[in-house]
């Protein structure tokens, strides 16, 4: 029987200039959906949602490879910071179980 894989990111990201919850949930709401339709990853915000300037988002991928599932993370870390101009991360803790 084979086992699966779980990569799990959490990612920091900083909303420098937001000075709204609406603008925040707005631009965080934003990325998560384009983070899934580009990876077809779980994706959501999991920590500091009334915090205007940040935001803490979690993404998940299951695979029956490690270095696949790395991969995948790594992937997604490099497209959010060269896609998503409107944030910048701050900080990220990669998992893989």
């Amino acid at each position: 029987m084979s086992h699966a894989v779980i990569g799990l990111c959490t990612l920091e990201l900083d909303l420098a200039g937001v000075d709204s919850l609406k603008l925040k949930r707005s631009i965080v709401k934003s990325v998560l959906a384009r983070v899934r339709n580009q990876f077809n990853v779980s994706a959501a915000e999991v920590d500091e949602q009334d915090t205007h300037e940040l935001a803490v988002i979690a993404i998940a991928t299951v695979s029956n490879s490690s270095a696949h599932a790395n991969s995948t993370i790594d992937k997604v870390i490099d497209w959010i910071e060269q896609n998503c101009r409107e944030v910048d991360i701050a900080d990220q803790q990669i998992e893989i179980l």
